[in-house]
């Protein structure tokens, strides 16, 4: 579970976070959408650690984020799986390097990486270009590797930051189902920052707004029929 209570981030005289309250329970699929300055980076930042509020908690699994040790935080970390809008794929490495990659750092065996890469490949649809670098994949594809890379150490928690950024309206979609499937099939809370109102709304998910670093509404997910 994540919750934010009464988050709030300053930056000299600008307040970028303001009192921020909300939960996302296990397993949850959530948007957070906004305008450009809504504060939905900081919001990013602040639960990846890689800022420090100014004031209240952030709580993941009950742990209160804010309060650890420089120390403890990469293996706070290793909870979350991150998928940026320029991809961040190591350039001169393959599809399935990229995704091993991810695994060598955390000390995960050969024999393991070489058994749960091709299935992560082809958990997004990319089996077929395993052997592919990135400059000859298209950006949908790209992506898709990022997702593989996200999952690959077995995260509790996926945040996209702005995921179909860099990919066409079709492929846009596809992203999205992609993380509907790792959300659905999977169990990971995934949490997909963007400011594509428009296709969010098309979903039916719990969508958060942020305006001006404020909560301005929390919208459950359409339940099925």
């Amino acid at each position: 579970m994540i919750e934010f209570v009464d988050v709030r981030k300053e930056y000299d005289d600008v307040t970028a976070l303001d009192e921020v309250s909300f939960r996302i329970n296990d397993g949850e699929f959530v948007f957070i959408v906004g305008h450009s300055g809504a504060g939905k980076t900081t919001m990013t930042r602040v639960l990846l650690r890689q800022e420090k509020v100014s004031s209240g908690a952030i709580l993941v699994d009950g742990v209160d984020i804010t309060k650890l040790s420089d120390r403890k935080v990469p293996f706070y970390r290793r909870k979350l799986g991150m998928v940026f809008q320029d991809f961040r794929l190591f350039q001169d490495k393959t599809a399935y390097e990229n995704v091993a990659f991810a695994m060598r750092v955390v000390g995960t065996p050969g024999s393991e990486i070489r058994r749960r890469v091709p299935a992560l490949l082809h958990t997004v649809s990319m089996d077929t270009k395993a052997s592919h670098f990135p400059r000859e994949l298209s950006g949908g594809e790209q992506q898709r590797i990022a997702l593989a890379r996200a999952i690959a150490n077995n995260p509790d928690i996926i945040i996209a930051d702005e995921p179909t950024g860099n990919v066409d309206p079709q492929m846009s979609m596809e992203i999205m189902n992609m993380l509907l499937k790792i959300n659905h099939l999977l169990g990971k809370t995934v949490i997909v920052v963007t400011h594509e109102k428009a296709l969010v709304d098309t979903l039916g998910q719990r969508v958060i707004t942020i305006k001006n670093g404020k909560v301005d509404s929390d919208v459950p997910a359409v339940e099925e029929v």
